[in-house]
């Protein structure tokens, strides 16, 4: 029998890639997880794309006595239950710190008491902000912003003191964090809060800093996460994709079977405890150019993306990952390009249905003020 493993979250996208992981790699896996309906649809079922060798348990980190059950008896645990999208955070304040910053905190406090051999918390690259960028003379710039009376201008790009545009570059693990969401602010309490306690409690812990997401088995209902889910949904319903801004920022995308690598190399190698990684490819997309390439690929080139010129507030410019860390000290490399990892997604999106909520969740942005 090997090493069993917990996984909060399990059943959703990143944790149901990471149980077929480990467990072809020999691991006993164990899946806790709510079944939230805004994931899992109102039935609340077990998905049927899960590994049916995981062992199987309904249950929600905040409740600590179903989360003593599933932590009894395991020897590694990945973090991954949260609830996820910055747009929404902005309004649902309670339930994404009760569902963030609570559920961790009760699952540290069981885990001070029964500890294990390597915690693994799922953090974002939202907790960066903007990413790095550096002047036209070549200085870091380490607390660039945009200004809400610019971007009422429409004036997307980050300037410098001297009025120059400033040059964006890939975001190491030592930028300070600049928090501009809730769901950001939580995210970085999850993973401040497992080193800390980990440290204290002699718990290895690592925290690893997913980029943009993507691959089979996205919700692809669920308005609020994944932009490439979002944009599938939208012309698998002969809709356009809605592209704020420009559609020129750029962002990081890396594919789901990648995440679930840097993640076992997480879990198994000395020199990850006590650390903090980004997980990206390492590359950087417009968000235009996503939307583009998913058209092509879906067969969908007629429906061109809506730009709205809009801007919601927390949103960035230019975020993408400087992977050197992960690939110097783990072993990480990337291997699935965009292009292949495009292709398998439609090729899974066949015969999936999508039901498309982006309005209304757009609507809703902008009832409360959150939209320019």
């Amino acid at each position: 029998m090997g090493k069993r493993i917990l996984i909060t979250g399990g059943a959703g996208f990143i944790g149901s890639h990471l149980a077929d992981e480990l467990l072809t790699r020999g691991y006993d896996v164990r899946v806790l997880d709510n079944l939230s309906s805004q994931v899992h649809g109102h039935e609340r079922k077990w998905p049927p794309y899960l590994n049916s060798e995981a062992e199987l348990m309904i249950g929600d980190v905040e409740d600590a006595d179903a989360l003593a059950k599933a932590v009894r008896g395991v020897d590694a645990v990945f973090h991954l239950a949260a609830m996820v999208g910055a747009g929404q955070s902005m309004y649902e304040i309670r339930r994404y710190t009760s569902a963030n910053n609570v559920g961790t905190a009760t699952l540290m406090e069981l885990l001070s008491r029964n500890s294990v051999e390597r915690l693994v918390i799922a953090s974002s690259m939202s907790v960066y902000g903007e990413g790095s960028y550096k002047t036209s003379s070549g200085e870091t710039v380490c607390a660039a912003e945009r200004s809400l009376e610019q971007l009422r201008k429409a004036e997307w790009e980050l300037f410098g003191p001297d009025g120059r545009q400033l040059i964006p570059v890939p975001t190491p693990e030592n930028k300070t964090p600049s928090l501009a969401s809730v769901y950001a602010l939580s995210k970085y309490d999850q993973e401040i809060m497992c080193l800390m306690l980990g440290a204290a409690y002699e718990i290895p812990a690592v925290a690893l800093r997913f980029f943009n997401v993507y691959g089979p088995r996205q919700a692809l209902s669920d308005p609020y996460r994944g932009v490439l889910a979002i944009f599938a949904s939208r012309l698998l319903n002969e809709k356009p994709p809605m592209i704020f801004e420009d559609g020129y920022q750029t962002r990081d995308f890396v594919n789901v079977y990648d995440v679930v690598e840097a993640c076992r190399l997480a879990l198994e190698r000395r020199e990850a405890v006590g650390q903090v990684f980004n997980v990206g490819s390492g590359n950087q997309y417009t968000i235009v150019e996503i939307a583009q390439r998913i058209a092509r690929i879906l067969d969908k080139e007629h429906i061109q993306p809506e730009v709205t010129g809009r801007y919601r507030r927390g949103d960035i410019r230019h975020c993408f990952a400087d992977i050197s860390k992960i690939r110097r000290e783990l072993g990480y490399e990337p291997r699935v390009s965009l292009e292949d990892g495009l292709v398998h997604v439609a090729s899974w999106l066949e015969g999936h249905v999508a039901y498309d909520r982006v309005e209304q969740a757009s609507a809703e942005l902008t009832a409360r003020g959150l939209t320019v």
